[in-house]
């Protein structure tokens, strides 16, 4: 490799690909820049590949020296990461200072212990929404105080690298489960996986910080941000896997991004994005969205006291009742066709075929003999057909008036 030219690494690093493509696209050979891991399962396959490996770079006039290389071990040091069998965790060399890490007095010392951090992000849920009071020194024209509320964040995030936590060894074979949360801030999730003792561990954790205009979003849009984000992140283990992606989440009315009729450009970018992947959506409360949520709901991490519930959900798993009861159907229909302004814009709808964008029928559509407005039942100006839909609806069990108890 050239050392000084721009390209330098970028050129080393395509060279590598392409001498081992052969075992990277097999899937046991992992290259970054000089450092190659291989993996196996049998102990007489791992001796085979290493011999690929070596004889492959000896083609290409490419050397080792021993001293630095390891041999059928079940622990190593890999690009800053320890990895066992199932299992990555931090480097205990990299962590052994951090307990004494003094407070930063200045601008430059917030950068290096956030360059520290943000190495090791991945293990830390809501990694973001921790570090926000630290980042913000770093900000342009902003006057270095070291206020309380930095000074916790400080000492939270020392107490999570002293914490030694380990992710475990994504495996494909088993099914993903992601739980996925936002705060006011930022959004974060969580990749986990069934371990051999039937309970659900972490493989990884992301967070995101919205940007000026992420923080106007509507809370189900922040929600579908924070899912989409953490498919993206992790999309290599989710794609085209042979078990369905379950996506926790403390919002239900995710269901309308898959039934509504109508989206608004980002969001309909969003939903089409989804279809990619074999999702189930379940919905868990608030409550027991643990680590999801818990960094990001620290009263004194945050400017004020903020509440999940502030932002009450109306929208039901269907976003409008779509099958009508069959004699209320026919009782409409038989009312229809005294209507005139029915008729009338049946005649519209039937004579100019779809309406144009901006034409008033736009939201007006026929389904058999029927006329809908925003997907919603068109009823004839009949105060005796209006009171009968009132009392069928108001009285049916599944929407039904739950009471005085419940309302």
């Amino acid at each position: 490799m050239f050392f000084g030219l721009t390209n330098s690494l970028a050129t080393f690093q395509a060279f590598m690909n392409d001498i081992l493509k052969d075992f990277i696209d097999e899937g046991w050979c992992v290259v970054y820049m000089d450092d190659i891991l291989i993996f196996s399962d049998e102990i007489n396959i791992h001796r085979l590949r290493t011999r690929h490996v070596l004889e492959q770079l000896r083609e290409n006039d490419l050397y080792l020296k021993p001293e630095k290389c390891e041999f059928e071990v079940t622990k190593t040091l890999f690009l800053g990461m320890v990895i066992t069998p199932g299992h990555i965790s931090m480097d205990e060399t990299k962590l052994a200072g951090i307990k004494d890490w003094e407070a930063p007095k200045t601008v430059k010392g917030v950068r290096s212990f956030l360059g520290f951090a943000n190495f090791y992000r991945k293990f830390i849920g809501k990694y973001t929404e921790l570090v926000r009071p630290l980042h913000e020194l770093t900000k342009k024209d902003t006057k270095f105080e070291w206020m309380k509320l930095r000074d916790i964040a400080f000492n939270v995030l020392k107490m999570k690298f002293l914490q030694r936590l380990i992710l475990q060894m994504p495996d494909d074979e088993k099914p993903f489960v992601i739980e996925a949360d936002t705060s006011k801030w930022a959004t974060g999730a969580v990749l986990k996986q069934q371990g051999s003792d039937s309970e659900l561990h972490p493989c990884g954790y992301i967070s995101h910080a919205f940007t000026a205009t992420e923080r106007n979003y509507e809370i189900y849009d922040c929600e579908l941000l924070a899912i989409t984000n953490a498919l993206k992140t992790w999309e290599h283990y989710l794609l085209g896997g042979v078990h369905p992606v379950t996506v926790l989440s403390d919002h239900k009315n995710l269901t309308y991004f898959r039934t509504a009729q109508k989206l608004n450009r980002r969001q309909a970018r969003l939903s089409l994005y989804l279809t990619q992947f074999d999702l189930r959506l379940v919905h868990v409360p608030g409550t027991k969205m643990v680590q999801s949520d818990a960094l990001s709901r620290q009263l004194d991490l945050v400017d004020e006291e903020e509440n999940d519930n502030n932002d009450i959900v109306m929208l039901p798993d269907k976003l409008f009742v779509n099958v009508i009861n069959a004699e209320l159907r026919t009782i409409l229909e038989d009312a229809l066709p005294r209507d005139e302004f029915l008729q009338m814009t049946m005649e519209s709808l039937i004579d100019k075929g779809t309406p144009p964008i901006k034409s008033s029928l736009q939201d007006w559509r026929t389904e058999g003999n029927l006329l809908f407005y925003k997907d919603r039942a068109y009823v004839p100006n009949d105060p005796t057909l209006q009171q009968l839909i009132v009392k069928t609806i108001h009285e049916a069990l599944p929407h039904g008036h739950s009471g005085q108890w419940n309302t």
